[in-house]
């Protein structure tokens, strides 16, 4: 009798544990769950630093106003890349996070040219497009770099196995 007393206390124990997991989500699920809803509050919070930072730049004028807009359109760009980077850190998106820098600094010092006339201005637009080539040539190179090394370090165990 105790033996069978035993068998269906463990047998009930047995089955609520199977019911129980079963309405447990998945802990995969869970981590996928709070991965999205980091991505969307990073999204919200750039989308909100923007406007707020376009609402300021409505108070000015001219090329300031010009500035303005540019420095807040870079800042969103930026943040926007850095956001996939820190979702999914791959050399690929670490050169597109470069190249969102490189572009956005391009695009206010393009916008500061703007209060310079003739000779002055062009060249000073010709500098800002000399440093942004500048600054996205370098990322590229830093970007082989990184998927040499990547790529070079897993050829090494492979050399080592055929010989």
């Amino acid at each position: 009798m105790n033996a069978n007393v035993t068998v269906i206390a463990a047998s009930l124990a047995l089955a609520w544990s199977i019911g129980a997991h079963g309405q447990a989500p998945s802990a995969s699920q869970g981590g996928q769950d709070q991965q999205q809803s980091a991505q969307q509050s990073d999204k919200q919070r750039i989308q909100e630093e923007h406007q707020a930072a376009m609402e300021k730049c409505k108070g000015m004028q001219d090329n300031g106003k010009k500035i303005c807009e540019a420095e807040a359109d870079g800042q969103k760009k930026v943040a926007e890349a850095e956001a996939k980077v820190k979702e999914r850190d791959t050399p690929k998106n670490r050169l597109e996070a470069a190249e969102a820098k490189a572009e956005a600094q391009y695009e206010v010092a393009k916008a500061k040219c703007g209060d310079q006339v003739g000779d002055a201005k062009n060249a000073c637009e010709k500098e800002a497009k000399a440093t942004k080539d500048g600054a996205i040539a370098q990322a590229k190179l830093e970007s082989q770099k990184q998927g040499s090394a990547s790529s070079g370090a897993s050829a090494e165990p492979q050399k080592a196995k055929t010989q």
